[in-house]
């Protein structure tokens, strides 16, 4: 009897330091133990999936090696009984897509700590439409507010802006009624930054300071930064008092040359968003706030539907820059 096989974008070093990309039929019984078999039917494309895609071993140690962090489907196999055959679930994060072959893929299987029931008023669609960097962007929001960052404290400046967590951490606190001032690099996305809320939009240029003063005026009442770098350095110095950073990216650079003066002078406060290993409880808090106080009416416009043929020449376009918004990646048999 013929196994059960499956498609997959499986990543294959060809040579040392070198690796190619395809859309690949593999079978179902090699994916690795676990808990629960479920089929994909959306998953969606972030900066760490292009990461693992191009042969990054601080994100994948081991090849071949099938990336995506992000997936939604349906339960076809389990063995706890948490879940059942016919679950609509979600997973995100966690080792999915970094050493345990991911959602870039018609079937996952992983542990059943993993996986979330689809909250009730997403379909699996839209909760791919956030994935994990709508998680992300939710948890970063979560953070200020829950350390007291309210709208009537002043603005919250976004870095990274037109990518996939800062476009939806901009609509999310839009959605709060805070004042955003977006960063981007993108001159072309002005309007598409204002269309999602923000209230002011500064070239990223504008946005870094090379004078080496310790402090900058206080401007920031709250920070979502989503590159790090010189970007991540000037929004610190420029926080006012007891305002609140929280840094959730390095594609800028991941050195931070700051002196100690913004957190002992300011009080400024400096927050870690590693949303990979959210504690459960946390995790469904937040996809409990996207789909309904945060469930927003510019997902579409925000998000780019392609299929798992289509994902190849979007990881190239992610790693250059040249996308906007968020990726949803689409399964052949959905």
């Amino acid at each position: 009897m013929n196994e059960r096989t499956f498609l997959a974008l499986r990543v294959t070093e060809t040579a040392k330091g070198t690796y190619a990309r395809a859309v690949t039929s593999l079978p179902v019984g090699d994916l690795p133990e676990a808990d629960v078999l479920i089929k994909v039917h959306y998953s969606a494309l972030n900066y760490k999936d292009a990461l693992s895609a191009t042969g990054n071993k601080g994100v994948t140690r081991t090849y071949p090696h099938t990336p995506g962090v992000d997936a939604a489907g349906i339960v076809e196999e389990s063995r706890v009984a948490d879940f059942h055959p016919g679950d609509e679930v979600v997973v995100t994060g966690y080792d999915l897509g970094s050493n345990t072959d991911g959602g870039f893929a018609e079937y996952i299987r992983v542990p059943a700590s993993w996986v979330v029931k689809r909250p009730a008023e997403l379909s699996l669609r839209e909760t791919m439409m956030y994935g994990t960097a709508g998680f992300t962007a939710a948890l970063a929001v979560h953070k200020l507010m829950t350390h007291d960052v309210t709208p009537d404290h002043g603005p919250v400046l976004v870095t990274g802006a037109t990518g996939g967590v800062g476009s939806l951490a901009v609509a999310i606190l839009a959605r709060e009624g805070f004042h955003v001032v977006a960063v981007s690099g993108k001159s072309d996305k002005r309007e598409f930054l204002l269309s999602l809320g923000a209230k002011e939009v500064v070239e990223r240029d504008d946005a870094k300071d090379a004078s080496g003063k310790p402090l900058l005026v206080g401007r920031w009442a709250g920070v979502v930064d989503t590159v790090g770098g010189s970007l991540l350095d000037t929004a610190i110095r420029h926080t006012k008092f007891e305002g609140v950073v929280a840094c959730c990216g390095n594609i800028a650079s991941a050195d931070l040359h700051v002196s100690i003066y913004p957190f002992i002078l300011r009080g400024v406060s400096l927050l870690g968003i590693g949303s990979a290993f959210t504690p459960m409880s946390t995790r469904l808090e937040i996809w409990r706030k996207l789909s309904t106080l945060w469930k927003l009416d510019v997902m579409e416009k925000i998000t780019t539907e392609i299929t798992l043929h289509e994902l190849d020449q979007y990881i190239d376009r992610i790693l250059n820059g040249t996308v906007a918004g968020h990726v949803l990646v689409r399964m052949p048999s959905t």
